[in-house]
């Protein structure tokens, strides 16, 4: 009985390859959270800053852009991560 182990965040899992969330170079307004995460859901980004302007007059201004500038600060770009490498 050996100890199950979390697959990476590159690894493949049943076949597929795990897709990676990055902020967006290409398709931002601020700072590409939205972008990125419309890309990676593949959905149309201006959908998700539709939801997000909703979401901001109903949990509160105040919550959501600290929950933006916490994903600004944590979700790297490609270029970012490339980088590194």
């Amino acid at each position: 009985m050996g100890t199950k182990r979390k697959p990476s965040a590159g690894a493949q899992t049943a076949g597929h390859t795990m897709k990676r969330l990055y902020r967006s170079e290409t398709n931002r307004k601020i700072a590409g959270v939205c972008g990125g995460v419309g890309e990676h859901l593949d959905v149309d980004p201006t959908i998700v800053r539709l939801v997000a302007v909703v979401f901001t007059f109903i949990t509160g201004i105040v919550p959501f852009v600290i929950g933006y500038l916490v994903a600004w600060w944590i979700v790297p770009t490609a270029s970012e991560v490339e980088g590194r490498k």
